[in-house]
C-alpha cells in the first residue's frame, strides 16, 4: 500500500512509522492534534476507485493529510461499497490507534454516508455506525465527516 502526502509526495516509511515521526514533530512544535480517518470511493465505468485519508487537524493551526488509493474491478451494491469504505477506514484506524493512544491524540472515523434519509447512502448508516462504534472508535457521518466527504473525495475525483 503506497501512502502519499496531499502534494503527491510518496511516503518511504511504513505508514505507522511515518505517523509516529510526524506526531513527534508536531508535538515538539507544541501543537494539539486530532486525527480523522475516512475513505471515499468513486465508480468509473467498470472499476471502483477507493481512497483513504488520514487527516491531522492542528487546533487553530490548520492541518495536513496522508492518503492512499486503490482500484478494484469488483462490483458492489451501494450499501456494500459504503461498508467497504468503512472497513478500509477501520483497518487503518485499528493499525494506528495504539500510537494515538500513546500520544494522547483524539481520533475519529468518518463515514461518507448521509444522515438525511432522502439519500440512498443513508441505508448503510446504522450498520456503519454500529461497525465503527463497536470497534471502539468515535463516529462521524455527513455533513461532519470531512475526512471522507472532502479529503478522500479529492483523491478519487
Amino acid at each position: 500500500m503506497i501512502w502519499r502526502k496531499l502534494d503527491g509526495h510518496k511516503i518511504d516509511l511504513s505508514i505507522k512509522d511515518e505517523i509516529e515521526r510526524v506526531i513527534r514533530l508536531e508535538k515538539a512544535k507544541g501543537y494539539q492534534l486530532k486525527v480523522c480517518i475516512g475513505t471515499d470511493s468513486q465508480v468509473k465505468q467498470n472499476i471502483v476507485e477507493f481512497a483513504t485519508a488520514i487527516v491531522f487537524v492542528r487546533e487553530k493551526r490548520g492541518g495536513f493529510m496522508y492518503f492512499n488509493s486503490f482500484i478494484t474491478k469488483n462490483h458492489f451494491s451501494l450499501k456494500e461499497r459504503m461498508l467497504h469504505e468503512v472497513s478500509k477506514s477501520i483497518e487503518i484506524a485499528y493499525e494506528l490507534c495504539p500510537l494515538f493512544d500513546q500520544y494522547g491524540i483524539e481520533m475519529e472515523v468518518h463515514a461518507d454516508i448521509n444522515t438525511d434519509p432522502h439519500f440512498k447512502s443513508n441505508d448503510s448508516l446504522k450498520e456503519a455506525m454500529g461497525y465503527i462504534v463497536g470497534m471502539g472508535f468515535n463516529f462521524k457521518a455527513k455533513p461532519n465527516a470531512f475526512a471522507s466527504s472532502y479529503c478522500a473525495n479529492k483523491v478519487v475525483h
